[in-house]
C-alpha cells in the first residue's frame, strides 16, 4: 500500500475517462489521467523541476499583449516571453500493456472497470485540439 493510488470516473474535456489519485503520503505521484483521445495515460510526479517555458507576454493589466502584424512563424499572435517555472515530472504510458500492468500494480481499487475507457473507441471528429492558452472541441 505504500505507493498506492485510488482510481476514479473523471472527465479530460468532453469524454469520460479514468484517473488515479495518491491515498498514501508515500505515493510518488500527484496524480495520474487517461487521456482517451490519445490513449494515454499521463503520470503527474511529486518531484519537481525548474524549467524554462514560453508564456505569453502580459500588458499592465494582465490581458495577453497581442502583435499588431500578424502572427509570427510558429503561428501565435501573441508576444512570448521565457520563464523559469518550477514543474512537475510528467511521465507518459502509451503502450496499452504497459497502461494495464501501471494501474493494475500502483491501483489500490484495481477490481474497477478501468479497461472500458482504454477500449472506448473515440471518433476523430470528437478529438480536442490541444493548445496552450484554450482547450474547445471542435
Amino acid at each position: 500500500m505504500k505507493n498506492s493510488m485510488r482510481i476514479i470516473t473523471s472527465t479530460w474535456g468532453p469524454a469520460k475517462t479514468f484517473k488515479m489519485i495518491p491515498i498514501t503520503r508515500e505515493c510518488p505521484y500527484n496524480e495520474c489521467i487517461f487521456d482517451v483521445n490519445t490513449k494515454v495515460l499521463a503520470i503527474i510526479s511529486k518531484e519537481s523541476k525548474e524549467s524554462l517555458h514560453m508564456l505569453p507576454k502580459l500588458t499592465e493589466s494582465g490581458d495577453v499583449m497581442r502583435l499588431k502584424l500578424g502572427k509570427k512563424e510558429n503561428g501565435k499572435d501573441y508576444a512570448e516571453e521565457r520563464k523559469a517555472l518550477v514543474t512537475f515530472y510528467e511521465y507518459y504510458i502509451e503502450a496499452k500493456d504497459e497502461i494495464i500492468d501501471f494501474v493494475m500494480n500502483v491501483g489500490e481499487n484495481n477490481t474497477f472497470d478501468f479497461q472500458q475507457y482504454i477500449d472506448l473507441e473515440v471518433p476523430k471528429e470528437g478529438m480536442i485540439p490541444q493548445s496552450n492558452i484554450i482547450t474547445s472541441v471542435v
